[in-house]
């Protein structure tokens, strides 16, 4: 066994192969880009084939290959079922899956695991009952974890190399040229599945809206486009925003969501220009709107606001606080049609959010990022795959990222949830190490990092209710006591990479 920096053992044979994480910079990457194989269409060669199997069989789709999907779709994908569904009845197996994330609706991977069609994995998440079944030990290999940053920078690099990409378009034409803003199912922004086109052997546009040549505006480009393939459906629109957005009036939100927008503010980094990235959930939303009274106050407005990006956001782009969007997912339908009409919301690839490999991603300018937590612990490293059952239930997604990339790093979480406690001693899984964390916001107050000095200089006479991390640990326990450990078995089910493609920690199985 090895140790890493945030004091997790790795088994020798995953350190061999991945190096353990010894700090969020301790890695300067340097790459030679990966290249894909083309080969060339000439002119009056059409690159429309009539069913998802004609497709594949164009492909030349191998047993032992790797193929790769993009989650834009959210809960409302009905393109990876579909696709593995025929792969199936083809006999074809033993494939390496490199999606950019697996949702709830795609249970049917689980069949497809125990039948052997796909032997390995790699995701930024798993849900629901596929992030059970994998717990429970139904891959011979473990599922490998990255951020949104750490896959584009591993799909650059060559770590994963991609032999067919199928893209779901809610756009395209005969050639190719797609997007997300236009057509039944819109998703909006297309920035995982662009690192994707660029990097992989062979690209499978699917749509459902075939449009007249030349299709604008263009998110993925038809020199990365192998083929194209009409469908009825791609997804479910009221799916891709299903959860996304989430207004609260949960007296218990609303205290964190004043708690964060207050320590945003008394901040050394709100000012006019400054810029920030939220979330989704009920808290951050309406820390959002917290954040956009005290703008209009003091006539402020932010540079930009990135990553997963939400109707309210949106609002306040309309409205001129925020002057731009950059958006690498959209979260909901305003989201998606906001990319369509506003020439100020642009779109960015996962690579350009945030690859840390690459000469500059657009985390390392954030000032201000909100972020959720299952489980922080008293080092501060942070939880957002597993769940207090020790099942991988969650998303690394751009976790790590921004935190590494942000002066200002703020989770917000309950003190309690469901009575479980969510500040821990040690965490089941270290997703953000503790270095990158500079404040826990909780219902009942904060609690500042004690590497952050200067933070703790600033909120000397701040109003804030402000405790130690230790001491909030200590009366989360006192209302509902230590938590029990979770027995785990001796099978590493997952190994999680830290974005430089280190080693931060492994989850090991959970008997049934």
């Amino acid at each position: 066994m090895k140790t890493n920096k945030v004091g997790r053992q790795i088994p020798d044979e995953i350190a061999e192969k991945y190096g353990v994480f010894e700090g969020q910079f301790a890695r300067k990457l340097t790459y030679t880009k990966d290249a894909a194989k083309v080969t060339n269409v000439l002119p009056g060669e059409s690159k429309l084939v009539d069913t998802i199997h004609d497709a594949i069989l164009k492909t030349g789709l191998k047993d032992g290959m790797t193929i790769s999907f993009h989650h834009h779709f959210r809960e409302g994908d009905k393109v990876m079922n579909m696709v593995l569904a025929e792969i199936a009845a083809m006999g074809i197996k033993n494939l390496s899956l490199a999606s950019s994330s697996i949702a709830n609706v795609h249970e049917p991977l689980i069949d497809h695991i125990n039948n052997g069609v796909i032997t390995n994995v790699t995701s930024s998440g798993l849900r629901d009952k596929v992030g059970a079944a994998i717990s429970h030990g139904i891959m011979k290999n473990p599922v490998v974890i990255r951020s949104h940053g750490g896959r584009g920078r591993a799909i650059e690099e060559g770590s994963i190399h991609i032999d067919v990409a199928f893209l779901g378009a809610p756009s395209s034409d005969e050639y190719g040229n797609a997007n997300g803003s236009h057509g039944k199912a819109t998703c909006g922004s297309m920035g995982y599945a662009r690192v994707d086109a660029e990097f992989a052997d062979k690209v499978v546009i699917i749509t459902d809206n075939l449009v007249p040549y030349p299709n604008t505006p263009i998110s993925i480009p038809q020199n990365h486009v192998d083929y194209v393939v009409v469908v009825d459906s791609i997804g479910d629109p009221d799916g891709i925003a299903k959860g996304a957005t989430r207004f609260t009036t949960n007296p218990k939100e609303l205290l964190i969501a004043q708690n964060g927008a207050q320590a945003i503010i008394e901040s050394p980094y709100f000012k006019d220009g400054y810029s920030f990235q939220t979330g989704t959930g009920g808290s951050t939303l309406a820390l959002a709107q917290y954040l956009a009274d005290e703008m209009r106050k003091r006539q402020y407005k932010a540079s930009f606001a990135l990553g997963g990006i939400t109707s309210p956001m949106c609002t306040m782009l309309e409205e001129g606080l925020i002057e731009k969007i950059i958006d690498t997912q959209s979260f909901d339908k305003g989201a998606a049609k906001s990319m369509k009409d506003n020439a100020n919301h642009y779109e960015i690839s996962a690579s350009f959010y945030a690859n840390p490999g690459n000469k500059g991603a657009a985390v390392n300018m954030l000032d201000v990022v909100v972020l959720s937590a299952l489980e922080v612990d008293t080092d501060f490293n942070v939880n957002v795959m597993t769940g207090s059952d020790g099942l991988i239930r969650g998303a690394s997604g751009g976790h790590c990222d921004a935190g590494a990339g942000a002066k200002l790093t703020l989770i917000m979480t309950p003190l309690i949830r469901g009575r479980i406690p969510t500040i821990v001693d040690h965490v089941n899984t270290v997703i953000t190490p503790g270095e990158s964390i500079d404040i826990v916001v909780t219902e009942i107050g904060i609690a500042i990092n004690p590497k952050r000095q200067d933070l703790i200089d600033a909120f000397k006479n701040s109003t804030l209710p402000q405790y130690t991390i230790q001491e909030l640990r200590d009366k989360a326990y006192a209302v509902v006591g230590e938590p029990e450990p979770i027995q785990y078995n001796d099978k590493v089910v997952a190994v999680i990479e830290y974005r430089d493609g280190s080693v931060i920690d492994v989850v090991y199985g959970v008997d049934q």
